[in-house]
Order: C-alpha cells, then structure tokens, then sequence
C-alpha cells in the first residue's frame, strides 16, 4: 500500500546545532529532500528523466512500507498514487526497476550513509542535556559480497530512539575494535555519551573518547580478565542499590538492579571515574529456576554528571 505523503516530507524539527554541509539544510519538513539533493548523481545527464534526488526518495518510500528487494520497491513504484509520486518529485512517467537498481548500485554509498546519519542526528534528542549514542553490531540478512559472506555492520544509534545515526562495514579481515573509531570520527561526539559492549571495552577506545572530550559506559567481560577481577572484588554488600526496575512480558520476568561506586584509588582504565554493577535475575516461565547474571561496567560520567536512567541503559 503507498504511504501518504506525509509520511516522508513531514518531519519534527529541533533546535541542534547544525553540522558540516547540513548547515545550509532548510528546517524540516524541506529537510530531507534536501539532504538528498545534495547526493552525486553517478549517471550522464543526457537522457536523464528522473533526478537522483527523487530515484533515492522513491527507494527510501518504498523501503519503509516494507520493501526488501529491488524488485519490490519496482512493484511499490507502480502502485504508488499520484500524489505520493509528486511528492516525491516524480511526474507522469514512472522508472522501472532496472532503472532505481542501476542508480542505488552506482552510488557512493559512503557519501549517502553520511548524509543520512547527518541528517537523522539533527533530529535527534538529547538525555537531560546529553546524547546517548549505543555501539552495535549487526550482520544484514540476505546482503552478501562476492564470496557469498554476509555483511556486517557496526551502528552507532540513538538510546533515546533508535535512530541509526551512522554505520561502517566491518570488513571479513577487519575486527570491529578498530572501526569504532573510525565511525565515531564522523560525528561530533562532543559530550555525547558513548555506549558499548565488552568487545569495546579497551584502554585505547576509552583514552580516544576522552580525547574527543566525551563520556562512556563500557561493559567489563572476559576479554578483561583482570580488571573484571578487580570491579568483582569491590565491596558491594556494603554499597546501595541506586535502582531497581522490574519487567514482565511474554510470561519471562525479569529484575534489574543497579549499584554505582565512585574510584578513590583508580583501576588503572583512562578516564574512569566510576565502577557500575547490574544484577539480572531472570524467570522465563512460572516453576522455572531463577536465572541471576551479575555485569559491570566503568564510565568516565561522574555521579554529578550521569543521566537518569542512562547507565543502566547502557548495559
């Protein structure tokens, strides 16, 4: 079924600051074709009928509503209503499949997922006057390379909502470690706070985000034996519990409680300030065993500036 119009060209604007080539980006509900337009089209300009702007529009239309394949986004094009296609600045004569398939495999795919991230981080909210951006990876289903291995991605998103703000494709011989960075250089992380797994819980990530003059909540697992050692032998029976939230849903539940305590002699981690402890106990089904798993981590927020709700939220 074709999406009303105002579903792409009404947008919530925001007051953040305004980043690099965006700066020029009208408030929405312009914003996003305008962000498009500012894509190279790859093709010659003769017998171009329809605009590089209006071809990404329509695949992007089409990929909200469900489609997941060249072939349905062709089909969501067709059925499209007049005014949908209008919207999205396509007249009377329509591109086929082949023709929105040529467009999106010759573009810069590089440029376009900034431009996006850019855009979608200007429209993002902050978290008592901080943004949260979560560290993920992900493998695409059904997107393989060549060799037939699937594809991989490290996303940084929005705590707060979701949103992709940006991602970068881990390479088969490439570990996510070193992508982090990378990704994190194409954003002002500027008092961000940034939220990641074990994996990136190294000493060489921590000192970066510092450097950037941001913050972090890093999950302390087995690949950092020793200092896991040293956050489980804090005296936790003697430190409160700052929170504690309970969920039921789809007869599992589940118990979470947080404590957080301040560094006096230091752990030897660049930037730390304080150690996290969240305590999972978990009941998938009435009768079953209670299921207690016990995780830390370190942040470099003080207890001054941590927000409500966002350590916990990054564990």
């Amino acid at each position: 079924m074709p999406v009303p119009p105002s579903s792409l060209t009404t947008i919530v604007d925001d007051s953040d600051p305004v980043l690099g080539e965006l700066a020029e980006v009208p408030a929405a509900p312009a914003g996003l074709p305008e962000c498009l337009a500012k894509v190279t089209d790859p093709r010659k300009r003769r017998g171009v009928r329809h605009s590089i702007t209006a071809v990404v529009a329509l695949a992007l239309a089409a990929t909200l509503a469900g489609a997941q394949s060249f072939v349905a986004i062709g089909e969501w094009v067709a059925d499209a209503g007049d005014a949908d296609l209008s919207a999205l600045g396509i007249g009377h004569v329509l591109p086929c499949e082949s023709t929105i398939r040529r467009c999106l495999q010759r573009l810069d795919r590089g440029v376009l997922n900034a431009l996006i991230g850019a855009w979608m981080w200007l429209r993002t909210s902050h978290s008592e006057g901080r943004r949260i951006i979560a560290l993920d990876g992900k493998s695409l289903r059904g997107a393989r390379d060549a060799a037939g291995h699937l594809t991989h991605l490290l996303a940084a998103l929005s705590q707060h909502t979701g949103t992709v703000l940006g991602q970068m494709t881990v390479g088969m011989k490439t570990n996510k470690i070193p992508v982090l960075t990378k990704l994190l250089d194409t954003m002002d992380i500027d008092d961000a706070v940034i939220t990641a797994d074990a994996l990136h819980c190294q000493r060489g990530t921590a000192q970066y985000i510092v450097s950037r003059k941001a913050h972090y909540i890093l999950t302390v697992k087995g690949n950092q034996r020793n200092l896991r050692k040293q956050l489980k032998a804090l005296p936790w029976k003697l430190i409160r519990v700052l929170s504690t939230d309970r969920e039921h849903s789809h007869g599992r539940t589940a118990t979470r409680r947080l404590k957080v305590t301040e560094i006096t002699a230091g752990i030897g981690f660049p930037g730390a300030v304080q150690v996290l402890q969240l305590t999972r106990k978990t009941r998938r089904h009435r009768g079953d065993r209670l299921h207690t798993e016990v995780v830390y981590a370190v942040t470099s927020l003080s207890s001054r500036d941590a927000p409500r709700g966002g350590a916990q939220g990054g564990l």
